[in-house]
């Protein structure tokens, strides 16, 4: 049985206990993770709210530590536990039996565990990237795929069948940008664009680096001519109306920017099951639905007059009041377009599976593994058999970063609205601060920094100032940076294993870096930092399952099987003299700090939060390390502590990788 089994079984029987002897119903057992296995394993301070509750229904004083007694006794009827201590006036701490344990454990296979999708406990969707498709992708959105990816990967390893999709916002503003940039500044049609996409790709600039620079310019040419700014509305409302020359060209920038953009995340192990697109949203009428249902309930109303006259208008009060929360309660325009929010709701509507509408799929792209993505189509004769089924989901986690908490309390007020029966706890928002840079990563990146600009702690950027890191520039120089390392520390390695082991170490380097960081925290990236194979980075934690995985290379070696060592492991007695010993509480707090890991993914999966699991495969790559200096695995002499000491050494190797594999953190063969 695994650690939450065990403390599951122990917390059970402390309630019927509770029930039992005292009449007591409690609602919650709370226990502790002592600060050292030497003073117990898990903790329970119940015995003081015992007393309290007892008291309260019947008026008798209770001593608590006479209640701890008897659940002293209930606990230690239990085999898998050695003994059960009381504490000052009342603690219970108890102590496994850990020769029976390890015995248990010895062929411990840690999460993530595949997940049929028969088998699965529920199906959830998980939306993230979402770029708007109108340039390269930049490095806070490489936090926001990281963050998703990594969290649809604990989903997964807890047992949910997960969707994961990338919204394509293809009708919207930025889009609308470049292509007024297109038309406007640069006098081209949908041909001419075509022709410079295929000259662009005998270049080194790419389609969406060369959107990007566009789009700057489109910004900056907005302040100078007025006119210009028109275009916009203009243009925006022909590509939502759709079936004309700027929508089909509008059509082809978007989708050749989500193909850039795929291929950068796919640089970063990031994929997705399914594209849908905007567009699909508003020419297959969801929001028409969604819209008509709104008027029915009441819960959205037509503005006569005032400043949102001609407006659609959800009433919302709870929020600060400001010009900016006030347009994001406008589900619909004074010019008949629909907002973001508006669209969002309907979608997210269809992502829950209370629309009554669906779209019509067709294959987008293939990734090198074999597995397909799918996107959307308003096009029946567009659509392809064998589509899996989408949408659906019992929950809806959407990664966004903060300045849209606003927007996603008004999608999740919309959605309850029209069907109370889900309420607002269908949809989580996976919200995230933004990335910034420090001084010294962005003046390393080229940036012309200004003297008060050195002075800052970190340098904000901006996409539509062209202020901005690309994501395939940022992980060209991690990678550079890397091979560099890899070459001088290990000359004697083939050219393509170098360039194969720098890429691992940096996509590990910027996701460990992305995560360890809780999701509301600002984050500063600076090279240096990052790169370090010393102290909390993805770096020291590769390097740490390598160390790990090199005791097994060598035992295979030495002609030497795990199997065959783990299978000397049966005298219980002899274990227990082992963890008895004056090193035992070392390798028995080793061997508990790896069987933490099913518990740390299950808690990340509740908390929404995947730094909880950085922050352990740090802590088990740095107990691993000093547990690796203090003890001679291999050349231990006492044949019954070796087996002992590689056991755990394995489990160590086994949680680490899983871990590191959780966070789409690849070990590299060497470092």
């Amino acid at each position: 049985m695994t650690l939450s089994e065990l403390q599951q079984i122990l917390r059970d029987r402390v309630r019927e206990t509770a029930l039992s002897n005292f009449k007591i119903e409690l609602d919650q057992v709370v226990s502790e993770i002592p600060p050292k296995t030497a003073v117990g394993d898990l903790a329970f301070p119940v015995a003081f709210d015992l007393a309290k509750q007892i008291k309260l229904a019947t008026g008798e004083k209770q001593n608590p530590r006479v209640i701890a007694e008897v659940l002293k006794k209930e606990l230690e009827t239990f085999d898998f536990v050695e003994r059960v201590e009381i504490a000052g006036p009342g603690y219970l701490n108890v102590f496994y039996d850990r020769a029976r344990f390890l015995l248990d454990n010895i062929d411990f296979l840690p999460l993530p565990r595949q997940t049929s999708p028969d088998s699965a406990k529920r199906k959830v969707c998980v939306e993230h990237t979402s770029v708007n498709p109108n340039k390269a992708a930049h490095i806070g959105h490489v936090r926001n795929s990281v963050i998703g990816d990594t969290f649809q990967r604990i989903l997964q390893a807890t047992g949910s069948k997960v969707e994961v999709q990338n919204y394509i916002d293809n009708t919207g503003v930025q889009v609308a940008d470049v292509v007024v940039g297109f038309i406007y500044l640069e006098n081209r049609d949908l041909d001419s664009i075509k022709v410079l996409d295929v000259n662009l790709r005998t270049t080194d600039t790419s389609f969406d680096y060369y959107c990007w620079d566009l789009y700057a310019r489109v910004g900056q040419e907005y302040h100078k001519v007025e006119k210009l700014k028109e275009k916009r509305a203009e243009v925006l409302r022909q590509i939502e109306e759709g079936n004309n020359e700027t929508a089909l060209l509008a059509d082809f920038v978007a989708t050749r920017n989500v193909e850039c953009i795929l291929d950068t995340m796919e640089r970063f192990d990031i994929r997705y099951d399914l594209l849908p697109r905007e567009s699909e949203i508003l020419h297959l009428k969801f929001w028409d639905k969604a819209f008509e249902q709104m008027k029915e309930m009441g819960t959205i109303h037509f503005e006569p007059d005032g400043k949102n006259a001609g407006c659609w208008v959800m009433p919302f009060e709870e929020h600060s009041r400001t010009d900016e929360h006030e347009s994001d309660k406008i589900l619909v325009r004074s010019n008949g377009t629909v907002t973001y929010t508006g669209k969002d709701i309907a979608y997210q509507m269809w992502k829950l599976g209370v629309l009554g509408m669906d779209f019509y799929y067709k294959p987008f792209h293939t990734y090198p593994n074999g597995k397909e993505v799918w996107t959307t189509t308003a096009n029946a004769a567009e659509s392809v058999a064998g589509a899996p089924e989408f949408g659906h989901g019992e929950t809806i986690y959407n990664v966004i970063d903060t300045r849209q908490s606003y927007p996603q309390e008004i999608v999740k007020k919309g959605v309850a609205a029209i069907h109370p029966e889900i309420g607002e706890n269908g949809s989580v928002h996976l919200s995230y601060e933004m990335v910034a840079l420090s001084p010294t990563a962005a003046e390393e990146l080229g940036f012309v920094l200004s003297e008060e600009d050195k002075t800052r702690t970190f340098i904000e950027m901006s996409g539509r100032k062209g202020l901005g890191v690309k994501a395939d520039d940022l992980l060209d120089r991690l990678e550079a940076k890397a091979y560099a390392e890899v070459a001088s520390r290990n000359p004697e390695v083939a050219e393509v294993q170098k360039i194969k082991i720098a890429n691992q170490i940096a996509v590990g380097a910027l996701r460990y870096f992305l995560l360890k960081f809780t999701r509301t925290t600002v984050i500063v990236f600076d090279f240096k930092e990052a790169l370090s194979f010393e102290g909390e980075t993805g770096c020291f934690c590769q390097y740490s399952a390598v160390r790990a995985n090199k005791i097994f290379q060598k035992l295979e070696e030495r002609g030497e099987s795990v199997e065959a060592i783990k299978g000397s492991l049966v005298n219980a007695d002899e274990i227990s003299g082992i963890f008895g010993s004056e090193q035992g509480d070392d390798i028995w707090s080793m061997l508990v700090n790896a069987a933490r890991l099913d518990e740390t993914i299950e808690h990340a999966a509740r908390a929404n939060e995947p730094a909880v699991l950085a922050k352990y495969a740090f802590s088990l790559a740095k107990a691993f390390n000093l547990f690796y200096h203090n003890h001679k695995i291999l050349p231990e002499p006492d044949l019954m502590k070796r087996a002992v000491l590689i056991t755990v050494a394995d489990s160590v190797r086994r949680s680490l990788s899983a871990a590191l594999l959780t966070m789409g953190i690849q070990i590299p063969d060497k470092m």
